[in-house]
C-alpha cells in the first residue's frame, strides 16, 4: 500500500480544549477517502495540519513521504478547499482563478477554463463573483483545487451549498478524478453518496478518528 497521507499521534489543543487526540492513520493513494462527522469534531482542524496551516502540538503528519513543517512547510502538487473558498466579489470567476494561477505559473487561460467548465460553471462568463450563489461559489472553488491537476485533493465540506443534481455531479467528477490516479480526502457531516462514492470512510467524534467503511 502507497501512502498519500500519514497522521501519526496527531494531538491539537486549543486552551483547555482538546481538539485532536491523538489520531493516527494512513490514506491511500489513488482512493477516495471521506471523513464523516458533526461540526467541531476535529475535521478541520485535521485537514490544516495535513495542509501545513496548523502545527500540531504532538504528532506528525507525512503528504507522500515528506514530513509536514520540517521537510516542506506545505503539502506539494495539492489542491484544497478549506473551510468557506475566498474570492474577490467584484470580478468575474474566471479573474479569480487567472489570478490564482499566477501564483505558481503552473497553467494557462486553457487549463483554468476547462476547470470551470467541468464544474458545471460557463467559463466565458462575465458575471462577478460578488453576484454569485452559494452553489456556484462553492464549484467555483472545486475548481479552483482541481485547475492544477494535483495529486492530492483536500475537500473540507464539498457539497455545501450543491442541490441533489450539482452533488451528483460532482461526486462523478470525482471518480473521474481518481481513476486518473488522484488522491481525494474530503470530508463531510451528511452525505447520502459517502458509501457510494468512497473507497474508504472514517468518523470523526470528539477528536478520535476510526474506519467505518472499507471497501
Amino acid at each position: 500500500m502507497k501512502a498519500a497521507v500519514k497522521v501519526k499521534n496527531l494531538t491539537k489543543s486549543f486552551g483547555k480544549e482538546k481538539v485532536l487526540k491523538g489520531i493516527s492513520h494512513t490514506f491511500e493513494a489513488g482512493k477516495i477517502h471521506g471523513i464523516m462527522g458533526f461540526n467541531g469534531s476535529g475535521k478541520t482542524v485535521m485537514f490544516k495540519c495535513i495542509c501545513g496551516f496548523l502545527q500540531p502540538d504532538r504528532g506528525s503528519v507525512y503528504v507522500y513521504g515528506k514530513r509536514i513543517g520540517k521537510d516542506i512547510d506545505f503539502p506539494e502538487n495539492t489542491g484544497m478547499i478549506i473551510e468557506s473558498p475566498g474570492f474577490l466579489p467584484y470580478i468575474s470567476g474566471y479573474e479569480n482563478l487567472k489570478r490564482l494561477a499566477q501564483l505558481n505559473r503552473k497553467i494557462g487561460d486553457t487549463e483554468i477554463r476547462d476547470a470551470i467548465a467541468r464544474v458545471g460553471l460557463d467559463p466565458f462568463s462575465k458575471k462577478k463573483v460578488g453576484q454569485y450563489s452559494l452553489g456556484m461559489r462553492e464549484r467555483l472553488g472545486i475548481a479552483q483545487a482541481i485547475m492544477e491537476r494535483p495529486k492530492l485533493l483536500i475537500l473540507d465540506e464539498p457539497f455545501n451549498g450543491l442541490d441533489k443534481r450539482g452533488a451528483q455531479e460532482v461526486c462523478e467528477l470525482f471518480v473521474e478524478l481518481k481513476e486518473k490516479g488522484t488522491t481525494i480526502l474530503l470530508a463531510a457531516h451528511n452525505v447520502m453518496e459517502m458509501e457510494w462514492l468512497c473507497d474508504t470512510v472514517c468518523e470523526m467524534d470528539a477528536g478520535q478518528l476510526e474506519v467505518v467503511y472499507e471497501k
